[in-house]
């Protein structure tokens, strides 16, 4: 039967029926901006592609997501990260 209550509702478990672990902005934790020169940092925010992490995945706040792609695109543009992940060329 259909029940018009469940129907928007979204459930704290994921499909194997645990509980999803929640997100913390590493930034927020530390108390750090992103910054285009501490690559170390901002390298974990790239796939092996080179591409940048969505927000979803990386549990960055959209704050801070957007000024990590803001340093991640100066990095690139002055050479101090790769663009395209050296593999795939």
């Amino acid at each position: 039967m259909y029940h018009r209550e469940k129907r928007g509702e979204r459930s704290d478990f994921a499909q194997g029926g645990r509980r999803r672990a929640k997100k913390v902005c590493w930034f927020e934790q530390n108390n750090v901006e992103p910054d285009y020169k501490d690559i170390r940092i901002i390298s974990r925010y790239i796939t092996e592609r080179g591409k940048i992490v969505p927000r979803r995945l990386s549990g960055v706040t959209s704050k801070n997501q957007r000024k990590l792609a803001v340093a991640i695109k100066r990095a690139r543009h002055l050479g101090l990260l790769p663009f395209v992940a050296e593999n795939i060329k």
